[in-house]
């Protein structure tokens, strides 16, 4: 890369400043409990592990801090041509093996970017749910959204069988011993980090607690989706994997792995939801260390192949038990994601430096606008 773009030096003074000055977390529903959006006064916030939705209608979710199901039902909420909307925040909350671990600084940011830029490149491939909305940049943490009908079931597919710590992985079922894997027979020649046959789709379960990977024909006799609903998010999600997978290699990137999830329009289409190929859903390694780490090993000179990533799983390799991560693994999160969208995207990472709070109200003021019925 060049010298336009923050090297680590620099990323992490600008990680380091900004926790310095950080102050107290203010959650999306105590913004909305305070008033300043007099619309959503009365709107029950439901919290995520990655974004915060807000929507009219019934809604509920499980709280971790009480073991209870929390119900609610919000005021309606739609755009002007009566399609349902969910607002979303994005937050820098991170979890890993089901763990709230803390926050990672500009995370929120970083991911939004991604998304933006992935979601605009493949919606012709496997649609969006997204309104545009003027004035909100590409890292804006407030998305609008159509509020769809979701079809329960994270749509992964997997190109390596990547060394992952997750229950649900590829890697985790093989080093068991087990030799089949959501209704693909594995064979016996494969290694850590190294390719699969073919692109593998392995769907996992959606749950609040631990998901589960499943064959396609689980999912039917549990009737999450039919076999055409599933024949329709496969496919679309291939063709778009072997997009990303070019994309990627331009920029000297490899496209391991990556999750989506789906639901149906007010028009009855399938398409996309939530995040779309970013460094939380997906993995990418970089492609020149790749390939000379594959040469050392098949010569070999190394025992296992260990790729620099740019994923969660990164900071999923500090975690420990279920304590929250240090100031200092923090900041090293913050500076991997940062240093990941500048090789993404080919662009310097130029943070909004509001509080996080004004960023949150202005992106949900902008939306209630300019199409909130």
């Amino acid at each position: 890369m060049g010298s336009t773009f923050l090297n680590s030096a620099e990323a992490r003074k600008l990680v380091e400043d900004y926790v310095k000055n950080e102050g107290p977390v203010v959650s999306t529903q105590e913004i909305l409990d305070s008033g300043e959006i007099p619309r959503l006064k009365e709107y029950v916030v439901r919290p995520g592990k990655v974004s915060d939705s807000i929507f009219g209608g019934k809604g509920s979710y499980f709280d971790k801090k009480t073991g209870r199901v929390v119900e609610f039902e919000n005021p309606p909420l739609n755009v002007a041509d009566g399609s349902p909307l969910r607002i979303m925040v994005r937050t820098d909350r991170i979890s890993t093996h089901d763990i709230n671990r803390g926050y990672i600084p500009f995370k929120d940011q970083v991911l939004a970017a991604n998304h933006d830029y992935m979601r605009r490149m493949l919606a012709t491939a496997i649609g969006t749910s997204q309104f545009e909305v003027a004035g909100l940049g590409n890292n804006s943490v407030v998305i609008a959204a159509e509020n769809l009908k979701q079809i329960p079931f994270e749509n992964v597919l997997r190109a390596f069988m990547a060394k992952s710590s997750t229950s649900t992985s590829l890697y985790q079922h093989y080093m068991k011993g087990e030799r089949e894997f959501c209704g693909h027979i594995l064979p016996n020649n494969l290694f850590t980090n190294g390719p699969l046959p073919y692109v593998m789709d392995t769907p996992s379960t959606k749950s609040e607690d631990h998901d589960e990977s499943v064959s396609p024909d689980e999912l039917f006799r549990r009737k999450v989706c039919s076999l055409q609903e599933y024949i329709q998010i496969r496919n679309a999600s291939l063709f778009a994997f072997g997009m990303v997978s070019q994309f990627l290699k331009d920029r000297g990137l490899i496209a391991v792995d990556t999750k989506t999830e789906h639901g149906i329009n007010r028009r009855g289409e399938i398409v996309a939801q939530d995040e779309i190929w970013t460094m939380d859903s997906s993995r990418f390694w970089l492609l020149d260390d790749y390939n000379e780490q594959m040469k050392r090993f098949s010569a070999g000179e190394i025992k296992e192949i260990n790729p620099v990533s740019y994923s969660k799983e990164f900071a999923r390799g500090f975690s420990e038990g279920d304590k929250g991560y240090t100031e200092d693994q923090r900041i090293k999160i913050a500076v991997r994601y940062i240093e990941g969208i500048q090789h993404l995207l080919r662009q310097r990472f130029e943070p909004d430096t509001r509080p996080r709070h004004q960023r949150v109200v202005f992106g949900i003021e902008a939306i209630i606008e300019q199409l909130v019925a």
